[in-house]
């Protein structure tokens, strides 16, 4: 019959008091691209995306007093450069934690996917690529404001689409067995199969501590009982291989390969990997030429209440793929039908994201979250460097804190660029779009403030929040953390954010407006998380200036 239906923490920056420059967001400082700080003609000091040749330099010469040098500073970078993210995975599994009653591990917590959650209302391109759109608002701070960039693809063509050739790697391992994960990944297999072409094709692997492809490529049309009967046999058992499962769904994969289709391997696993390579970079070695030869991307679909979040993003990242992650048949219809085309086409390879701040107009920025996505500044143009995919009909948002100079109210912010490669033959393109200092002057909160400007901004504050309420920020190092970086630093948030019983308020305020569902999950996610940090009463903020401050990137 078949069946239906790290620690509690905070990235913290001190915005109060004196401030380290130390570019730890995505788009760090780089050798060469500097921008001049003060003085010249303002039109020779804009940095421009991607610069050809390093503009600048690493420092000033020395000068000299009493017959010593003095060493001069290197000038702050303006220039921010991240791969485009469309993952949601850490949204998703945060609610299922906020939902449980435990506060989700801060360094699970990914800003940008908690912000990408949520549908955007910009523009859309006529053809394949990008629109861009950039604007913002003035936060609490008076000192600061929230910029966003805004990246759109047009939506997927319905019937139209290529046929789709999907190799699904689903994990049959012990920990499987927990209500809501292999029960939860046969329900959302019979759904998508449903929903499906007769053109399209499916492919089923199975893993545990071994791996066996249990149905070859098959064509959804004619074989649909087929296929049902094979996920319905699917049933938990013995220790997780995620190497074996990952390495068999390739070749899987290309053995079916078909021409003129969209071929994706689509890896179902709570990632709890306990058996072979446990490693995403070693996983991805095993099958390196057949995804960059055959060009098949890797689609990573979470479940469980224990969740290997880390190792899923970065196999999807390192897959040129991008992860979700689904708690119920609700959620799993959604991915599965709703947005099967955003997950499985390409509008995209290697998108690239840089944003270039005016040196002359802005004092500080900082953006919200992409550590994990960071490119360096020089490799915007370098289209060998792996960038983000994106489908059809998707959204992507970088929030930044901006902190103008003073009287700099009429000048030009920032240039918003984005570089992708075309899927298909991989030629090069770019979209830009710029933003003044006057887009910057209305209030981000209160009545006629732009909702969907609003609802991005809880989300990102929200992420922050979380990670700061115990003093977490994440490591400078992938591989060790020292004692400053464990340690909890003043101020506790983003400038001008509000408190977290500040921000359910608004979230409440904006699913009344809105009628968003979506919106309304989002109040309730950060009702629980106050909840479970007490944070009742909204506690005071200190907005105070501590001044002194570097500029550039912090």
């Amino acid at each position: 019959m078949r069946r239906t239906g790290v620690r509690s923490g905070a990235l913290a920056l001190v915005m109060a008091g004196a401030l380290l420059a130390t570019g730890c967001g995505a788009g760090g400082s780089s050798d060469g691209n500097r921008a001049s700080e003060g003085g010249g003609n303002k039109a020779d000091s804009a940095p421009m995306p991607a610069p050809d040749q390093p503009r600048g330099t690493e420092g000033s010469e020395g000068a000299q007093k009493d017959g010593e040098s003095r060493e001069i500073a290197p000038e702050p970078d303006f220039l921010s450069t991240f791969a485009l993210d469309v993952d949601t995975a850490s949204y998703g599994y945060a609610r299922r934690s906020l939902e449980e009653g435990r506060l989700p591990d801060p360094a699970n917590v990914r800003p940008e996917e908690f912000v990408n959650s949520f549908r955007q209302d910009y523009e859309r391109p006529d053809g394949d690529g990008f629109s861009v759109s950039v604007d913002g608002a003035r936060t609490g701070d008076p000192d600061w404001s929230l910029l966003r960039v805004g990246l759109a693809t047009r939506g997927g063509d319905g019937e139209r689409r290529p046929p789709a050739a999907l190799t699904f790697v689903v994990d049959i391992s012990g920990s499987m067995s927990e209500p809501g994960r292999l029960d939860l990944v046969r329900d959302s297999l019979d759904l998508m199969t449903d929903r499906l072409r007769s053109d399209d094709r499916v492919a089923i692997v199975t893993f545990s501590d071994e791996a066996d492809t249990v149905l070859e490529m098959t064509r959804i049309g004619g074989n649909k009982d087929r296929i049902h009967d094979v996920i319905d046999d699917l049933e938990p058992t013995d220790s997780t291989n995620v190497a074996a499962g990952v390495e068999e769904g390739y070749d899987t994969a290309v053995d079916g390969k078909v021409p003129g289709s969209t071929n994706r391997v689509v890896l179902l696993s709570d990632a709890l990997a306990n058996v072979g390579e446990t490693d995403a970079d070693g996983i991805l070695e095993r099958i390196e030429d057949e995804r960059k030869e055959h060009g098949i991307t890797l689609f990573g679909v979470g479940v469980g209440s224990e969740y290997g979040d880390q190792l899923m993003e970065r196999l999807t990242n390192k897959g040129d793929g991008h992860t979700t992650y689904v708690s119920s048949i609700d959620e799993a219809e959604k991915v599965f039908c709703d947005d099967l085309p955003a997950h499985i086409e390409l509008r995209a390879r290697d998108a690239k994201a840089q944003v270039a701040f005016d040196p002359q107009t802005v004092k500080q920025f900082k953006l919200i979250g992409y550590e994990n996505r960071e490119v360096a500044d020089e490799d915007f143009r370098d289209d060998r460097v792996d960038g983000g995919e994106v489908g059809p009909g998707h959204t992507v948002t970088a929030l930044y804190a901006v902190r103008l100079r003073d009287g700099a109210d009429g000048g030009h912010v920032a240039t918003a660029s984005v570089r992708w490669l075309d899927p298909d033959n991989r030629s090069p393109s770019e979209e830009s779009e710029q933003i003044e200092a006057s887009a910057l002057n209305k209030p981000l909160w209160g009545a006629g403030a732009d909702e969907s400007l609003q609802v991005a901004a809880v989300a990102g504050y929200f992420a922050d929040g979380l990670r700061a309420e115990s003093g977490y920020r994440p490591c400078e190092s992938e591989t060790e953390c020292t004692e400053d970086d464990m340690a909890p630093t003043p101020g506790g948030s983003l400038p001008g954010a509000p408190s977290l019983p500040e921000l359910r308020r608004e979230a409440q305020q904006l699913a009344t407006s809105t009628g968003d569902a979506a919106v309304r999950d989002l109040a309730t996610s950060l009702e629980q998380a106050c909840r479970l940090l007490g944070l009742e009463p909204a506690p005071e903020r200190d907005d105070r200036d501590g001044g002194g401050e570097p500029e550039g990137e912090l």
